[in-house]
């Protein structure tokens, strides 16, 4: 058990059993009463945040979340199969797990795993990734009604929307975050 000087950024708290990140942290002293710690803290599952204030010198718990490299393999039905890049070491991570990485995973690339105890929490992906597209119509100058986007097919299956001259064949940069098109890869 750990008390609320501990909390840090980036520190992870088990609240009512489940995982909670600490976004911020601000120790209160006001002149009258006693003094707290206001958190703002991200559930570690959903990506929920909420902010909470605890008491100064309250027990709280910490959860040890180790954070390692690994290359995705492949895809075995509803688990994605990852191998730790320091001991080879091979995990099987669900299909709920990964959630919309999936949408950006392609075989041999290298992404970050957050394990509790074992168990992997989330994934973690770099900021963008190239992929090729494998289908798109062919646009037309002068076809549009606005900015001029299009719907193309990645590799992986995923779909995003990109400008009209962009072919099939060609490498793109995406934002694993939003999904959305960032450019042209040269």
């Amino acid at each position: 058990m750990a008390s609320t000087a501990d909390i840090k950024n980036g520190v992870v708290l088990n609240i009512d059993g489940q995982l909670w990140s600490v976004v911020e942290f601000q120790h209160v002293k006001p002149g009258k009463g006693g003094a707290f710690v206001r958190t703002k803290l991200k559930n570690v599952m959903s990506g929920k945040v909420v902010d909470k204030t605890f008491n100064a010198g309250a027990k709280i718990e910490t959860e040890n979340v180790d954070r390692r490299d690994f290359t995705y393999l492949y895809n075995d039905g509803d688990n994605f199969v990852f191998m730790d890049v320091a001991d080879y070491d091979q995990l099987n991570v669900g299909a709920a797990t990964v959630g919309d990485a999936a949408h950006f995973l392609l075989e041999n690339q290298q992404v970050q795993i957050a394990l509790n105890n074992g168990n992997p929490l989330y994934i973690e992906l770099p900021a963008s990734v190239i992929l090729e597209i494998t289908y798109t119509e062919p646009g037309l100058q002068g076809d549009r009604s606005s900015a001029g986007t299009k719907p193309a097919t990645l590799e992986t299956g995923y779909e995003i929307q990109v400008p009209l001259f962009l072919e099939t064949g060609t490498k793109v940069k995406v934002d694993t975050r939003t999904g959305d098109y960032l450019g042209r890869e040269k």
